[in-house]
């Protein structure tokens, strides 16, 4: 079975849900091989394993903490190389869509942007995008190369598939570019007590409107 390749957006070895949506999406599609980067890379094993990544490639560089966006583009280059998968899958953040747009360049290949589904097809991954606020859906698959697609956060439930999740080291050499532009500080942003929109369940609910003479009022 094909190999697809999934980028693990985690912070210090805790991954984030939007990771365990994509290896969801992955398994329509071949075999999960997750590509993990910087501090706490090798500690995402056990969770991405239970979630059906059969490998998990790793590599840990203070490029990654230090400088913007390249050197994980070196890295993901360096893992599609070793992997030649059937699909490359990233998270739909500000960050994953540059990384997945840098990649697409350098191997020659298509990108989608910001898909809410994703299905297996007779000539490759078939995405849907959501246009036009949500008044249209539309299908289409990249036609050149691997294809690189970027998936939107609560796109796909988490479903569990426990699966080898092996740990293996990838090999990446950074690239010129790679110090290019270097991260000189960083602020955390104020929490506000309220949990992120990737992480949380996401339930929607319908019903009738409460009006006048009802047994709530809207004040």
């Amino acid at each position: 079975m094909a190999e697809v390749l999934v980028y693990v957006d985690h912070v210090d070895g805790a991954v984030r849900k939007p990771t365990l949506e994509l290896l969801t999406l992955a398994r329509r599609l071949g075999e999960p091989v997750a590509v993990a980067l910087g501090n706490g890379a090798a500690d995402t094993a056990a969770t991405l394993a239970e979630h059906g990544a059969v490998k998990v490639l790793t590599h840990d560089a203070s490029e990654y903490a230090d400088y913007l966006v390249v050197p994980k583009v070196d890295a993901l280059q360096a893992a599609h190389e070793a992997v030649s998968p059937a699909a490359v899958l990233v998270p739909s953040s500000a960050e994953g869509k540059e990384i997945a747009a840098r990649l697409a360049l350098r191997i020659g290949a298509g990108v989608i942007t910001d898909a809410v589904d994703l299905e297996a097809g007779d000539e490759g991954p078939v995405a849907t995008q959501s246009v036009f606020a949500a008044s249209f859906t539309t299908k289409s698959r990249v036609i050149k190369g691997t294809p690189v697609i970027t998936v939107k956060p609560n796109s796909a439930a988490v479903e569990a598939a426990p699966a080898a999740g092996a740990v293996e080291a990838l090999a990446v050499t950074f690239s010129d570019k790679a110090t290019g532009t270097k991260v000189t500080a960083r602020t955390p942003r104020e929490s506000t007590g309220r949990p992120e929109l990737t992480e949380a369940a996401i339930v929607v609910s319908g019903g009738r409107g409460v009006g006048p003479g009802e047994n709530f009022r809207i004040g």
